[in-house]
């Protein structure tokens, strides 16, 4: 039997996440509420059940746009998603069901975004790759192993004086996100998604700030999911890049989690060539391919709604030079729509 996921049924669900090993933070239930508070977006959160217990999940979500086509998504705005089922009755019922709903909406295509392929029969962007690695409970091993032009960069950002202090507020953490964003000709979210997260997830959301002798150098959004750490949304100022503000400051979220018991740090997903790709590189990590697959409704080929698209050079440019207040006045109505 498949359902609708419910509020009843929210602790069930997030039970049924936690106890999957192919499950991850971004199948959590609140992402529905995120969703529909920041953004309005129609969500679909399907599970099946057997004999009273949930044998699988399936979080979708709807979102139609004009610019950037129409599309249902699993998990839209988040790295990781796709159906988790225990076995493969539940996992053929949700795949047909998401078929079903995708067509009944009309939408261009349905994505999955799973770290391991489970669609063999669907294509997928060769695209995206993500960085997660295992940390030890030692401060030092983990600085050693980090490589050793990278652990000098470490290293000057903790002899210039930086600190990192927990923000509980969103404001610093948005003002330097949204100049990063703006800097890399990116419209940025409306701060009101940043709010609901942190109010959503409470502790396991983690804002973490650094200075320097009182002045703003970066910050950054980390979740906390079972053992892992996920720094997620970060940015820095002008001064990061002197300091090494943005060096020091995922070392520093790399200490804290530890000292809280964490054993993997996952730096999230980057596009293969870019500048974030070969920082994440530079840390250690190697890239592991993630497998959006695509299941083609209306569309013919699959949507290149990324950066990386020539034809979205000129947009990016012009981004660029767009005043601060004036990118996160139009930002936030075009990030919306960018799951």
């Amino acid at each position: 039997m498949i359902k609708l996921l419910e509020p009843a049924d929210y602790q069930r669900w997030d039970n049924f996440v936690r106890a999957s090993d192919g499950a991850s933070f971004f199948h959590l239930s609140a992402w529905q509420q995120v969703f529909q508070q920041a953004f309005s977006h129609k969500t679909y959160y399907y599970f099946t059940e057997q004999e009273g217990e949930i044998t699988g999940i399936l979080p979708l979500v709807h979102i139609k746009s004009l610019l950037f086509g129409n599309s249902l998504i699993s998990n839209a705005f988040c790295v990781y998603g796709g159906i988790v089922a225990r076995n493969n009755q539940a996992f053929s019922a949700l795949e047909a069901q998401a078929q079903q709903l995708a067509r009944e909406l009309g939408v261009d295509c349905l994505e999955m975004r799973n770290r391991q392929q489970q669609h063999p029969n669907w294509p997928h962007k060769q695209l995206y790759v993500t960085f997660r690695k295992e940390i030890d409970a030692d401060h030092e091993k983990n600085m050693a192993a980090i490589p050793r032009k990278q652990r000098a960069m470490v290293r000057a950002g903790i002899k210039a004086g930086l600190t990192g202090v927990i923000d509980t507020l969103i404001e610093r953490f948005y003002q330097v996100y949204s100049e990063s964003v703006r800097n890399l000709g990116t419209p940025v979210f409306p701060k009101r998604y940043f709010q609901v997260l942190k109010q959503v997830f409470g502790d396991d959301c983690e804002i973490l700030t650094v200075e320097h002798e009182g002045h703003l150098v970066a910050s950054v959004m980390s979740f906390y999911y079972k053992d892992e750490v996920l720094p997620y949304y970060g940015g820095g100022t002008d001064l990061a890049r002197d300091l090494k503000g943005n060096d020091f400051m995922y070392w520093e979220v790399m200490r804290r989690a530890v000292d809280k018991g964490c054993k993997v740090f996952d730096f999230g997903r980057s596009k293969e060539g870019t500048g974030s790709y070969r920082f994440k590189k530079h840390w250690g990590f190697e890239p592991e391919p993630l497998f959006y697959e695509i299941d083609l409704v209306k569309a013919q080929q699959i949507p290149e709604i990324n950066p990386l698209n020539p034809k979205y050079q000129l947009f990016i440019a012009a981004w660029k030079r767009l005043p601060l207040p004036l990118s996160q006045l139009i930002g936030p109505w075009l990030a919306k729509d960018l799951g």
